[in-house]
């Protein structure tokens, strides 16, 4: 198999270069590192590009933007992948309010090119969109919550499970960043249903691992780690710090994502998370890390929280688990947590 990755040196592209290399398929990888155009220095992936190039033998890196859509057709014309793991994006709410033609080219018209390409020269390829919680916009926040002393959850047992993919994403806040994913995100259900292509677009919550280039925008565990580890600053944004996620390493993201592969559903829709054993509000994080490195950053609380944020979400993955029985969560919370403080570590150790 010949599987091409967008979005490479990020956490999930890595992760799938990764794993896919590692079943000895020929993986082409499309990445222009806009994460340090878009977040500076700290975003930068140069550093996990090259982990990549060193230690993947089937690996082979493009320097290509998504936007560029003859670069695009190239690619996809010569390639004869039959397998699409579409990752890049612009991932970032308050980013996009300043950059909306970036954040909107990247998002909705980079998916665009990508699925015109294969709908013209690999239509057999499995076509894989890494969409967001966000497209469901501020909805969840509508549900009955119950403050508790150190995180929001829900109140209704009907929700107990978390959210499904059964929620409306009509008439909510998204923001500008929940809106150009929800374009991408039916764009790509649609060349499923109308073209037969074979699609699935996947909606994740908290996605996290070792190879998070985390920053304030976007990579919350990641950068509170690193913050942690530093004592520096960590500015809250809302809701007392007891706004909750569920957190799914990228690992666990990545066998979903083989398990549909193997067995298409043209058009799909699923929720994507680390589920209610995996989640914790962002002082329960905060907690967590501090019994294992000794050290809590320095918080600061803004009242205002982000647009479109949500107050509590986690996922209901009944869905994906009815139609792949024999997909496994291998990554617990604690786990997580555990192996992200070692990475940290190990990127500040001289």
């Amino acid at each position: 198999m010949k599987v091409l990755v967008t979005g490479s040196a990020g956490l999930i592209g890595s992760e799938a270069v990764t794993f896919f290399d590692s079943l000895g398929f020929a993986v082409d990888g499309l990445d222009n590192n806009s994460r340090a155009d878009f977040f500076g220095p700290p975003g930068d992936t140069t550093w996990n590009r090259q982990r990549l190039e060193a230690t993947c033998a089937h690996y082979t890196h493009l320097d290509v933007d998504i936007r560029d859509r003859e670069a695009v057709d190239r690619v996809i014309a010569r390639g004869a992948h039959e397998l699409v793991i579409h990752a890049a994006a612009q991932p970032s709410h308050d980013l996009a309010a300043s950059r909306p033609f970036d954040d909107f080219d990247t998002n909705a018209v980079g998916t665009l090119n990508l699925l015109e390409a294969c709908r013209r020269h690999t239509p057999e390829a499995v076509f894989i969109t890494v969409s967001t919680n966000k497209v469901y916009g501020d909805t969840p926040n509508r549900l009955p919550l119950v403050e508790l002393e150190t995180r929001w959850d829900y109140a209704d047992p009907a929700d107990a499970e978390g959210i499904d993919e059964t929620m409306s994403i009509d008439s909510s806040l998204h923001s500008l960043f929940g809106a150009s994913k929800v374009a991408a995100d039916v764009l790509t259900q649609e060349y499923g249903r109308y073209f037969g292509l074979r699609t699935a677009t996947f909606r994740g919550g908290c996605l996290t691992g070792p190879h998070h280039s985390g920053v304030e925008l976007h990579g919350f565990l990641s950068y509170l780690v690193a913050r942690a580890l530093t004592g520096g600053d960590y500015t809250i944004f809302g809701y007392q710090g007891k706004q909750v996620r569920d957190q799914i390493h990228s690992a666990d993201v990545i066998s979903a994502f083989w398990a549909f592969a193997q067995d298409p559903r043209p058009g799909e829709v699923y929720n994507l998370g680390g589920g209610k054993a995996n989640a914790a509000s962002l002082l329960e994080c905060v907690d967590a890390i501090e019994s294992r490195c000794g050290t809590r950053p320095a918080l600061r609380y803004d009242e205002t929280n982000r647009v479109g944020d949500h107050i509590c979400y986690y996922t209901d993955m009944a869905k994906f688990r009815a139609h792949f029985p024999g997909w496994r969560q291998e990554w617990t919370l604690d786990a997580i947590i555990d192996e992200m403080v070692g990475a940290v570590a190990a990127k500040r150790a001289p």
